[in-house]
């Protein structure tokens, strides 16, 4: 089972996020095999991070809610909240797949979030620019909750347009970049 993992930043964290770098990263590592995206969302500026993002395959909601709130930032209160959710990934692959590459052009996380009718739930055709793309499900894998997009694309309308704008309660967009360590 996927899940994506979105925590936000609290305001004024920074330098116990920085202080947590090698426990965070030690902490990833662990779910090396299991990880098919991970990045920081940040701000305007480009570089100062906002949240974080994972997407992972494991075996239950159980193990996804010990992944989400175990992990050493989490518990530390650098992050102000959490959107958990099963995600399906319709493309396949992980982010080391994207045939873009790490680095080039602007990347964003979209979450279009939203109730009733399933949307967007087909893989747009333009592909292209697509790093990871899926519908967020409650735990049970039946209801739509919305649908989450890593993309790279010019500017964040480009990226918002991926998803039809009448069919969710709300359309976020954050910049967002490639995780993990270098290898």
């Amino acid at each position: 089972m996927e899940f994506l993992s979105y925590h936000r930043d609290r305001a004024g964290s920074l330098p116990l996020r920085d202080e947590l770098r090698e426990e965070h990263g030690a902490y990833m590592d662990q779910y090396a095999k299991e990880m098919i995206a991970r990045g920081p969302t940040l701000a305007a500026d480009g570089g100062t991070p906002t949240g974080s993002v994972h997407i992972v395959d494991l075996p239950d909601p159980a193990a996804a809610r010990a992944f989400a709130f175990d992990e050493p930032n989490y518990q530390a209160g650098v992050y102000r909240d959490v959107l958990l959710r099963r995600w399906r990934n319709t493309l396949g692959r992980t982010m080391g797949d994207f045939p873009g590459g790490r680095t080039g052009g602007n990347r964003y996380l979209v979450l279009g979030l939203g109730s009733g009718q399933a949307a967007d739930l087909a893989v747009p055709s333009d592909r292209d620019g697509l790093i990871a793309y899926g519908p967020l499900l409650s735990d049970d894998g039946a209801t739509w909750l919305g649908t989450a997009a890593l993309v790279r694309a010019p500017d964040p309308d480009t990226a918002r347009a991926l998803l039809t704008p009448d069919r969710y309660d709300a359309v976020e967009v954050h910049n967002w970049q490639f995780g993990g360590r270098p290898s």
